[in-house]
């Protein structure tokens, strides 16, 4: 290939001179080749007419030789395609100039604005702006995702422990109610006990002498170290379960307290034993409380795990909520589905968010308060007080609300859900809450069997009402709509059957369509028909109906009564008050905002709507769902789903929030008893000191616990 054929297929501008000068080998000029054609050498000479320029080009006028340069002048622009091109005055073909790249690039870019500027007005003038306002009115407004993949933060996955065994929710209600009344009369004996140490602790505070031998110092510290021993004695479960997860490396606030206990105790044996009168009581009564309110925190976090199981075991087929990644508008969302309930029993045995935190927070603790209890005997050269600041230390880092943080919280909070048919699937699912978002809601959550009746119907006289019955339900059966149940009762009242449709069609407008046996049948509401151009009786009043069509022609008209329940107002305002946007997934054509804000004066406008291809997808049966459970409802409507997402959150937070409360008291006593301990402050570091401060820590706790229920 010559040099001259690549710069030609590489798109490169050769000089015209030169491409003629090589045709056929020989060496011709323009005006030759001008001659040869019939055309004049030089603009002065005539030029002939019966020459045809080429479609589209337009030559310049004669008269104007100087514009021989320019490819289209002033006078004569080229042609827009949608306009008959202008009669040339002179057929004649000119040779365009060769531009340079920068003169050719501007001239392209003003030829295609002027093109756009010739036609930006002919799409909207097309439009018939009064069909618009019609479709504007009869169709209603959905609202569309924002997906963005690249502003989701990437999760990384935590480690996850083996799950314990998924053991049936009627079995583990069984095991969580044995020793559940012996449970409660401990708790009365342990606080009896700590009443009992109170009162020898005030009484030389009141001035009060107790009975020989108790007045003698000695005899006191016995007494108080019996005490201890019995409510060691009776806390032996939860004492031992402590001890036990210790040896697994999984500390927590009840390790703590095994270590309390052991070391008060050994310090009031020491004191017993000391050949001087001992001048100080131990920490028994600080260690009595504490061991009241962990397994007062234990006895409600049992019950509570007794009611969530019972609630669970109450169905066969509960249903499922799942909090599901990304699935409307790239957030996380509660979807609720039929299900059954595994994995229940799984996540319910697991450890809850407060024990996780302590298992990372008390080991710190542990070692601290040893090397502290060192530092403040053995190092300050006092090895006799190491017994002493061991029990002072532990006691003060054993916060009283590490039980209660979680175990009344969830106890509140599952007799709240079980009365609704709800129950919480543990801390597993609990824990994701933080990411829900949004809820989706079908057409039985806002209208449940019976909330939607069928006030009565008409059928044209032209057509059977079996057959109009038939098609209607049979429509409305493979749409999926809430109102299936209601027109298939109708139509068995009747004897009739379904039938079988064909290329079955969801309309934004509030309809369908299909073809059932050669015959075009249309269902749907008014504003659908009239949408459809389907003439409806004159004067029909009816607020919510389903009318039929059959080859164009209406054919029946049901009229339906919506009863909004009225737990839903409540429902939906824990919803808001939460944070958490519902979307309307629904299928029945007449639930859209409009109807329901109308209607019912719901905060519609708080609400998304989909188009009708993403409602269906969204809650159509088939879709995947999260593996991880949150919570099995027993019962339909909107109010259990609500309150356990509620629930789910909110106890969330409190829980979290008492650990940090729980980790803050226990940081500080440590700090001022590994001060005191240093100085030898056993006044100040009396246990009636450390009961008070251990008891101000508390309260928060306690209020938090009993304030998680109330929405």
């Amino acid at each position: 290939m010559s040099d001259r054929d690549k710069k030609l297929n590489k798109g490169e501008l050769i000089d015209i001179k030169s491409l003629i000068g090589d045709a056929d080998g020989g060496d011709f000029t323009l005006d030759d080749i001008l001659a040869e054609y019939g055309l004049p050498a030089s603009p002065s000479e005539e030029r002939p007419s019966n020459v045809v320029a080429f479609p589209g080009v337009h030559a310049p006028p004669p008269d104007t030789p100087e514009e021989m340069d320019e490819d289209f002048p002033e006078e004569y622009p080229p042609p827009s395609p949608l306009e008959e091109p202008r009669p040339s005055p002179v057929n004649v073909t000119p040779f365009p100039k060769k531009r340079g790249p920068l003169s050719s690039l501007v001239h392209d870019l003003n030829r295609r604005a002027d093109d756009y500027a010739d036609h930006m007005f002919e799409e909207d003038e097309s439009i018939d702006k009064a069909e618009v306002r019609r479709l504007e009115r009869l169709i209603p407004g959905t609202d569309r995702e924002e997906v963005d993949e690249a502003a989701r933060q990437w999760r990384r996955p935590r480690r996850q422990e083996p799950p314990p065994p998924d053991v049936p929710p009627q079995e583990l209600a069984r095991r969580y109610g044995k020793g559940l009344k012996w449970m409660r009369t401990r708790v009365l004996l342990v606080s009896l006990l700590a009443l009992l140490a109170l009162i020898q602790t005030l009484s030389p505070l009141a001035g009060l002498t107790l009975a020989p031998p108790l007045d003698q110092p000695r005899y006191q510290c016995v007494a108080s170290a019996v005490l201890l021993g019995l409510g060691m004695l009776l806390c032996l479960d939860v004492l031992f379960t402590g001890a036990v997860r210790a040896c697994f490396l999984k500390f927590g606030m009840d390790t703590l307290s095994v270590l309390a206990c052991a070391f008060t105790l050994a310090d009031g044996v020491a004191l017993v034993l000391a050949e001087e009168e001992p001048l100080r009581l131990p920490y028994t009564l600080v260690c009595l409380t504490g061991l009241f309110f962990l397994l007062h925190g234990s006895y409600h976090k049992k019950c509570a795990l007794r009611l969530s199981c019972r609630t669970a075991a109450s169905a066969s087929a509960p249903y499922r909520i799942t909090l599901d990644e990304g699935k409307w508008n790239d957030k996380d969302t509660y979807t609720k589905w039929s299900g059954d309930q595994e994995l229940f029993g799984s996540q319910i045995q697991a450890d809850d968010g407060v024990q996780r935190a302590f298992r990372r927070f008390c080991p710190l603790l542990l070692i601290g308060d040893i090397a502290f209890a060192l530092m403040a005997s053995t190092g300050g050269g006092h090895p006799e007080r190491l017994i002493w600041a061991l029990s002072a230390l532990f006691t003060a880092t054993t916060a009283f609300g590490a039980s209660l943080a979680y175990g009344r919280a969830f106890h509140k909070t599952a007799r709240r859900l079980s009365s609704g048919g709800a129950a919480l699937a543990g801390w597993t699912g609990i824990a994701a809450s933080r990411r829900g978002q949004c809820v989706l809601l079908t057409d039985g959550d806002l209208f449940p069997p019976g909330y939607v009746e069928l006030n009565g119907f008409k059928v044209m006289a032209d057509h059977p009402a079996e057959r109009v019955v038939a098609y209607t339900a049979t429509l409305i059966r493979d749409s999926g709509s809430g109102l299936t149940t209601l027109f298939h009762n109708q139509l068995r009242s009747m004897g009739g059957l379904m039938r079988s449709a064909d290329h079955l069609q969801f309309h934004e407008g509030g309809g369908l369509s299909a073809n059932i046996r050669g015959e075009q049948v249309l269902v749907g509401s008014a504003a659908f028909m009239k949408l459809m151009e389907v003439r409806l009786p004159q004067g029909l009043n009816v607020k919510n109906a389903v009318f039929c069509t059959i080859d164009g022609s209406l054919a029946g008209i049901f009229a339906l009564s919506y009863t909004l329940p009225d737990t839903v107002f409540p429902a939906l305002e824990a919803l808001f008050l939460e944070k958490v946007e519902p979307v309307l997934a629904t299928r029945d054509f007449n639930l859209i905002p409009a109807m329901l804000q109308q209607r019912f004066k719901l905060a519609a406008d708080k609400m998304a709507f989909p188009g009708i291809a993403r409602r269906r997808e969204l809650s159509s049966p088939d879709q995947e769902h999260n593996g991880v459970l949150t919570a099995l409802l027993c019962r339909e409507g909107l109010l259990p789903f609500a309150e356990a997402i509620t629930a789910a959150k909110r106890l969330r937070w409190a829980a979290r929030l008492g650990a940090a409360l729980c980790c803050a008291s226990s940081l500080l006593g440590l700090a001022l008893a590994a001060y005191l301990t240093s100085v030898g402050a056993y006044t100040s570091l009396s246990p009636l000191n450390l009961l008070i401060y251990l008891s101000l820590w508390l309260l928060p706790v306690w209020l938090l616990s009993g304030w998680v229920h109330r929405f």
